[in-house]
Order: C-alpha cells, then structure tokens, then sequence
C-alpha cells in the first residue's frame, strides 16, 4: 500500500517570519511512518516547507490536524475525496473535540495516539471493513510510545531536527489548555527509548517539546542522571514548580541545561484563578525566575493575555515585571478557547464566543469577548507588549547577568525575533539546517 501523510500549513501569527515554518519536523507524522514504512510505502509533505502534489494516487492519505489547521485540512481532503482517495484525519485537534468535526470533511478519524490506531487502519482498509472512529485504547502506555523516523526526512528544510519527547501529556489540567479535555493522558516514556532518541539525532544539543518535561519529577530525576554522561545541552519546558525544586534545578544544571519555557501565563493571581493553572502561585515568580537564574539557566517566560482578571493595565504592569526579573525571551499569547477544553465549554455556555472561524484560532485573534477589556483593547495590547519586549532598548535592559549566556540571548532576540526577516532571507539561502547549526554552535561556544 501507498500512505501519504500530509501536515498542513499553519496560520503565521503577526510576529512571525518564516522560520516560525521551518521551525522543526512533525514528530507526530514521524512516528506513523515508524509504524508503517516497513510494510507499506510512506511519504510526508509538509505543506509549510512544500507544496503538496495532489497528482499522485496513494491508497490513503492521512493529515494530521490542529484547531488552527483544520479549515486547511478539510481543503486537502477535499481534493483527495473527489478522487475517491481515503482520507484519515489526526492530532491533537482530532482527539480533543472530534464531536465538532464536520461529518463530511474526512472518511476517517483517528482519536488518540497513532500507534493505538494506524496498525487496525490500514488492516481493516486491506480487508474492506474501514470504519468512520478509530480511538486508542485506555491501556496504551508509555512503553508503547514508538520512536519517530528521525532518517525519514529531508534535513535542509528545517532549523531544528534535534527534537525530541519523553512523554505524551501532562499531569496538570487547565482550562485553557488542550491537557484539560477529557481524552488526554499523560505518561512517561522508557528512558532507554529517550536514550535511543538521543543517540540517533546525532547532535549534542536537544529540545525536549513535552507539554510538561518536569510533570513526574521522580521519573526526571532518574532520566537526568542518565544524561549527565552525554555531555549534552538542552532546553526544555516546564511547569512552575519545578522552578521552586533546588535539587532538581541543580541536576537540570548539571545534566546540561541551558533554558527552560515556563508557563507563567499571568502575573495577576484574579486572572491565574480563573482558569485553574493550580501549579502556579505568584508569591513565588520572582524567586523561582532567581532560583534558575542562580544556576545559569535561561527562561523563556509563557503569557496569556485576556484572562478574566486582566484589564489594559495588564500589559504595562506585565511589561514591567518581565523587564525587572530579566526574562530572556518572552511567547506571548491571546487567550484561545480551544474546543474540547474547560475554557471553550465555560465561554459558550456564557455567549461570548465571537468566531467560529478555527482559522483564528491560533492564539493572535480575540475569538471571545474579554471580561474587562474590549477586544480592540486585547488585542492593540498583544501586539504592544510584544514591541516593547523586543525594542532595542528592552532587549539590552534584559540581558543575563551570566556572561556565558549573553551569546545565545542575543542570538535570539536579535535574529529570531527583532531581525526575523533577515534571518529568514539568510536561512533560504545557505538552508535552515545551516544557519541551526551555525545557531546552536555560537550559542554553545561563545
């Protein structure tokens, strides 16, 4: 059998440049070509980096799908039904609101992890018994969690293809949040199937993209000791409350990281309590933002803005904090109400969703009407903040007080944010894995 595996394009936010594209590989369409391309013909076009050939007859194609993506989605599939192709659909989008997908955009969906459900697809299309919902089982585990086809690709098109997951999910449940719909799980995977991920990227710089890489402490504890050896760097993103573990700071430290994505998400307790980010105390940003930058580590602080505590002033104040605690680079968000989550279910059932258009659901549109804010006023302040943090001037008044650090801080703050544009004009020429690889070397050794 012929399998084509399709991610669509995503929807560019208003600070993005291109790169924000070839930022990294689909690992979730990887994984299905481990479990598929001993047996079948497999290829993948991502449709950010390539145009999609709508000319060649694969027996199934599959597209994995998220809230932002799904309009693009129903648009391939469209064009491979017509031709009477099989058309499967996947991801996160799939899994947690698969009740609000239009019943004629795709013949199939797949609920929950590709490797609970591609085997039982492609055996019930061989024999003609496809079925509409094909959903992963409740027992799936970790040790089931199969390595994606890191050889599948072609390298050139991407900054990064050093990335890697050590678990699916995460412990913490909040509202706005994909992980607070019912059907996610949250699981480690076998350490020596991370280690093998390691070794087969090749390359002594790794991001971790879990949701949550500190989500069950013990298990990272007894990963990181077994990293110390590698003489690896790596970043990660983690909830706050591993900022406020010394010892697993220290081991963080140790086991060779560089920076860790927290979400902080408000600096506003009002706001933090609307949406139940439990984990979260504000009593203690400022110590645990001192607690990694004591041991050299960089953050890469996560915010929300529109949360029903915020108001205009939210901004400014936002602003200030993140100026005074010297935050290294800043992923600033409107609140999204995803379908599937607590928050969507909470602002429908209160008549202040505004859209239903899942284009503009990519976290720089306002789709719902703020508490105590106009949506002009959210929205004007989403694209204010994120000036301000990357003026010239704020970028310098940011700078680590670890020298060692500095390298890598204004790498990305100058050529991936500030002068994304040159970068990228840069990037299409001598490739995106060079100027990655020239990034991670200047970041490790100056």
């Amino acid at each position: 059998m012929y399998i084509k595996l399709i991610q669509p394009k995503m929807i560019k936010r208003p600070m993005d440049t291109d790169l924000k594209l070839h930022m990294a590989p689909p690992l979730g369409l990887l994984t299905i070509v481990s479990l598929l391309r001993k047996e079948h013909t497999v290829s993948l076009e991502n449709e950010n980096i390539q145009r999609i050939d709508y000319t060649d007859h694969p027996d199934i194609v599959g597209i994995s799908v998220t809230v932002d993506t799904l309009p693009g989605a129903v648009r391939i599939a469209k064009k491979f039904r017509h031709r009477g192709i099989i058309v499967v659909a996947g991801g996160i989008h799939i899994t947690t609101a698969h009740d609000t997908i239009p019943k004629d955009a795709f013949d199939v969906l797949c609920i929950g992890a590709a490797e609970g459900t591609w085997l039982d697809i492609v055996k019930d299309f061989k024999e003609g018994t496809l079925k509409s919902i094909y959903r992963c089982q409740k027992n799936f585990a970790g040790k089931d969690i199969v390595p994606p086809a890191y050889d599948f690709l072609s390298k050139d098109q991407y900054l990064y293809c050093n990335v890697i997951h050590t678990s699916r999910g995460c412990p913490f449940r909040c509202d706005f949040c994909y992980n607070s719909a019912k059907a996610r799980m949250y699981m480690n995977r076998e350490i020596e199937d991370v280690l093998q991920d390691i070794k087969a990227v090749g390359s002594k710089h790794i991001m971790f993209i879990d949701d949550n890489f500190a989500g069950n402490p013990a298990w990272l504890k007894e990963f990181l000791n077994r990293l110390i050896p590698l003489h690896i760097k790596w970043n990660a993103a983690v909830s706050l409350n591993a900022l406020c573990d010394a010892d697993l700071l220290d081991l963080m430290k140790r086991s060779g990281c560089q920076g860790l994505f927290v979400g902080f998400e408000s600096i506003q307790a009002d706001s933090i309590h609307t949406v139940h980010k439990i984990q979260n105390n504000i009593e203690v940003y400022e110590k645990a933002v001192k607690m990694a930058h004591d041991r050299g580590i960089m953050i890469n602080a996560s915010f929300v803005f529109g949360l029903d505590g915020d108001t205009p002033e939210t901004f400014r104040i936002t602003l200030e904090w993140i100026v005074k605690n010297k935050i290294e680079t800043v992923t600033s968000h409107i609140l999204t109400p995803y379908p599937g989550t607590e928050l969507y279910n909470r602002l429908r059932k209160e008549g202040r969703i505004l859209s239903d258009d899942l284009s503009k659901y990519n976290t720089a549109h306002v789709v719902f009407r703020p508490a105590q804010m106009t949506e002009k006023e959210l929205y004007d302040g989403y694209l204010w903040i994120y000036r301000q943090i990357y003026s010239v001037k704020n970028i310098f008044k940011r700078m680590p007080e670890d020298k060692s650090q500095r390298a890598a801080y204004f790498l990305f703050n100058f050529f991936c944010r500030k002068y994304g544009k040159f970068t990228d004009w840069v990037c299409r020429r001598i490739t995106y894995k060079n100027v990655g690889i020239i990034a991670e070397k200047l970041s490790r050794y100056l």
